[in-house]
């Protein structure tokens, strides 16, 4: 590995505002992969206009290694509304159709980016801002370049459009990588780093997202806080991991046994039986009947003689690819618009959060705005007062008293969250509801969901949160049906492609799985014995302490064992792949 940018104690701020990052040192290699998280607000796309050279730091320096060439995609774009697709994306760069025509890995990212479907000679005006955001990704992604910067990729991305992405990341792109994003499937699927920006300053860590959790709560558990302060959002949120498909596991390189330990006496992120008993007492049998519907939107067929039964507690993701009808059918639902067929029960209380966002009253304060609803609030279990609930949702004690009017985009989403929330409905209809939320509101947000008692329809692109929360998942693949995924979202991709679902794998194929898990098993034995070496030598390390001759042996000792380790690890992530 080669080093390709250093930043050297570089401080930045904008006016009023203050500084966002101070004295911050950390360098980058040609090989790294890196995940940047952190609030919103805190410094993110700062740091990458740094890195990119298209800002200076106040104080400090960034260097870049002679003639590397930069490839940015900011997370606001301003295209020229009279071009074409062909104008921005291939341009003069790759001369006559039949030179880049013939070039697969341009068909690949073109194909994958969906820019058959826009037309080559239409203009980017007409366009939506999904459309524009996968012409800038795709004019990025075919050309050369040693680093590329991705400011919020996915955003607008369906869930084919996030996996396509990161496939091709991992199969096609040989440079350095450094992406901003909150969708944490992703992080996982394309980092082997991770930089969180928190007070004013950059960490690193090993791994993505998943590793970064885990670092954090024993970052915090070293520093010997309270045991209630480990029973916190990170604990709970390692516990989902650990719990999930091998595959979400197998992403980071951290120790199990010690991710195990650290949390063992968390308990299941819900108990569906008590959450059911719950949801039907306040529901009723009936929430949403469904009766040979047949729905359009303008001239488009969304649903054609649909019958479909919501019952109390069901907890529910909608997938399908952009303009299938997933907002068309969440509204039906919230009662904006009707069909013939369709039926709501009587105690339903219906809380709708739409991608737009909702007038808010904007001469109000935050808490002042909350209060409007509601001053206390009943959430399943949980009693909570408009402040604290506020708190939840990431506003402290200074931003509660902030006029809603001043608040940022992602901020007015929460807010808007929130105010739902405050009615006490006991059904929740949320269309994308991970929209400018940054990774820490997530996991509040999907804490608070864990726990709730009502019946949750959820359409959304986020597949963490909708492995997270939901328990049964619908697509809508635009030809009218409504077609039901006991595999979730694995099965969702892959129908949209020829290889069949795993459900119908053939017997080699289980055999081979059970061959795997025979493996794993013995690959997981083995680490458990170099663990209890490494232990050893550690101790024999602290005890020879003085010694610099026996040091040296053990140290080399040590390195043998952790390069066999590292070698284990690697085998083992292949069988988990192989036994999921």
């Amino acid at each position: 590995m080669a080093n390709i940018i250093n930043l050297d104690r570089a401080s930045k701020g904008y006016g009023p505002t203050g500084p966002l990052l101070v004295d911050v040192s950390i360098g980058l290699d040609d090989a790294d992969r890196v995940g940047v998280v952190g609030l919103n607000g805190a410094g993110k796309s700062t740091l990458l206009r740094l890195l990119a050279r298209e800002e200076e730091p106040d104080t400090g320096r960034v260097t870049h290694r002679r003639d590397l060439r930069v490839a940015v995609l900011p997370q606001t774009m301003d295209l020229p509304p009279t071009a074409t697709v062909r104008d921005l994306v291939l341009g003069s760069y790759f001369g006559a159709e039949h030179e880049w025509a013939g070039d697969a890995g341009i068909r690949d990212i073109l194909d994958g980016l969906g820019m058959a479907g826009l037309g080559l000679d239409e203009q980017v005006g007409k366009m939506s801002g999904g459309e524009r955001r996968r012409i800038a990704l795709a004019a990025l992604l075919i050309r050369p370049a040693d680093l590329l910067i991705l400011d919020e990729p996915t955003n607008h991305l369906d869930i084919a459009g996030v996996d396509w992405l990161a496939r091709w990341l991992a199969r096609s792109w040989k440079g350095a990588l450094v992406v901003v994003t909150h969708d944490r499937w992703f992080l996982d699927a394309v980092c082997n780093q991770t930089w969180e920006v928190a007070d004013l300053q950059v960490r690193a860590y090993e791994g993505g997202y998943a590793a970064w959790i885990l670092a954090r709560a024993e970052r915090e558990r070293i520093a010997a806080f309270t045991e209630a302060r480990r029973q916190n959002l990170l604990r709970k949120e390692i516990a989902w991991l650990r719990r999930g498909p091998p595959a979400r596991t197998s992403k980071p390189k951290f120790r199990i046994d010690a991710a195990n330990a650290l949390i063992a006496d968390v308990p299941p992120p819900r108990d569906q039986v008590t959450l059911a008993k719950l949801a039907t007492a306040r529901l009723g049998r009936q929430v949403y009947d469904l009766e040979n519907v047949t729905l359009h939107a303008g001239p488009r067929l969304i649903l054609d003689r649909v019958t479909w039964h919501v019952g109390p507690g069901d907890r529910i993701a909608l997938l399908g690819a952009n303009g299938a009808g997933k907002s068309t059918l969440l509204r039906l639902l919230a009662g904006i618009t009707s069909a013939s067929g369709f039926s709501t029960g009587k105690t339903v209380k219906a809380a709708f959060l739409s991608q737009e966002l909702a007038e808010l009253p904007g001469s109000l304060r935050l808490l002042e705005a909350v209060e409007q609803v509601a001053r206390r609030v009943k959430l399943g279990d949980r009693e909570l007062s408009a402040a604290q609930l506020a708190e939840v949702f990431g506003f402290t004690d200074r931003r509660v008293w902030t006029p809603v009017s001043d608040l940022s985009g992602g901020e007015r989403r929460r807010l808007q969250m929130l105010r739902l929330l405050a009615t006490e409905p006991n059904v929740l209809l949320l269309d994308e509801p991970t929209n400018d939320l940054d990774t820490d509101t997530l996991a509040s947000l999907e804490d608070l969901l864990d726990t709730w008692p009502g019946t949750m329809i959820v359409a959304s692109h986020d597949r963490y949160l909708v492995e997270r929360v939901c328990e049964s998942v619908y697509a809508l693949p635009g030809n009218g049906t409504l077609r039901h995924l006991p595999g979730g979202v694995d099965e969702y991709l892959a129908s949209l492609t020829t290889e069949e679902p795993v459900t119908s794998a053939p017997r080699a194929q289980k055999a081979d799985s059970r061959t795997a898990k025979k493996e794993l098993a013995r690959v997981e034995r083995q680490l458990e014995k170099l663990a209890q070496r490494e232990e050893k030598l550690h101790a024999q390390m602290a005890e020879h302490a003085t010694d610099f001759a026996k040091i040296g042996e053990l140290d080399e000792k040590l390195r043998e064992l952790t390069a066999e380790k590292a070698a284990l690890e690697e085998e083992w992530l292949i069988l988990a792949e192989s036994a999921s």
